[in-house]
């Protein structure tokens, strides 16, 4: 869309907004995943699509305990249709960033998995593995990220629903692979000092992490090549529910005095605080 394209650095400088987030409010947290696998086996027929009725059958604790993805992204979802209504640039800006990165938590497995660190088998340290490291050391040189068009949605709750119940049934690959691959390689060759940032820092070797990656069969590539479609087209689907706004008539883009202060309340707290609320790597 038009009017995507010449804002692509706030959208990427603020993709990690409910990222920072995390560090002030505890009650963010929840918004990041959901442990799906808490409420029985796939499908999960148990679990209600409905927040309300979800709400009803468990209690609102067990939800938000649970965690609340799929729900919190609708909520976003009609929020940012609102801001195209409202032919708002800077709120549709910031509501197009923040929905991105909790579409993307649905799609990562580990985000739709009691087990989410591996601390139940002792994995721990796998979410930021599967993540952030094999991205980091793979994806420029070996992962295509050029997807089709954007596609219009018409049941945003079933959408959202299909994208973690995918991620959930790739909880256990994720985990049983990285096990399987662990007990091949002695420590010192799983684990290796390497630079980052200007500092030596103890990580998966890159060794591990390509023959991991192999494991995965292409995994992490598809769920991000996935992640952004969706994202893709959950824009687009506001931009159409909303009227189809001319976008390059709105107004020019201006961030109000309270929006400026949020940008900058969240800085402060992701540079200075602990992160609040239960840790998912």
């Amino acid at each position: 869309m038009v009017f995507y394209k010449p804002n692509i650095q706030f959208l990427s400088d603020h993709s990690v907004d409910p990222d920072k987030r995390r560090y002030l409010l505890a009650s963010e947290a929840s918004k990041h995943y959901i442990d799906i696998d808490r409420y029985g086996k796939y499908p999960y027929k148990e679990l209600p699509a409905s927040y309300d009725s979800a709400v009803k059958k468990f209690s609102e604790d067990t939800i938000m305990t649970n965690g609340i993805v799929p729900w919190w992204v609708q909520t976003v979802q009609a929020r940012l249709t609102n801001a195209f209504k409202e032919k708002n640039p800077a709120k549709i800006l910031k509501l197009s960033a923040e929905i991105g990165h909790y579409v993307a938590d649905a799609h990562v497995p580990l985000h739709a998995n009691s087990n989410h660190d591996g601390q139940l088998t002792g994995q721990k340290g796998i979410h930021a593995f599967w993540e952030s490291r094999i991205p980091e050391l793979l994806s420029e040189k070996e992962f295509d990220f050029m997807i089709g068009k954007a596609a219009y949605i018409s049941n945003i709750s079933s959408f959202i629903w299909k994208r973690v119940l995918e991620s959930g049934a790739e909880a256990d690959t994720v985990l049983q692979n990285e096990a399987f691959l662990t007990s091949k390689f002695a420590t010192d060759r799983k684990y290796a000092f390497e630079e980052r940032n200007g500092k030596l820092v103890r990580q998966y070797s890159s060794g591990f992490t390509v023959g991991y990656n192999n494991t995965l069969k292409g995994m992490v590539e598809r769920r991000m090549r996935t992640a952004i479609t969706s994202t893709a087209s959950l824009w687009y689907t506001a931009w159409i529910n909303a009227g189809q706004p001319n976008l390059k008539n709105m107004q020019p883009l201006a961030f109000s005095e309270e929006d400026l202060k949020e940008f900058e309340i969240l800085e402060a707290a992701w540079k200075y605080n602990n992160i609040k609320g239960r840790l998912h790597e």
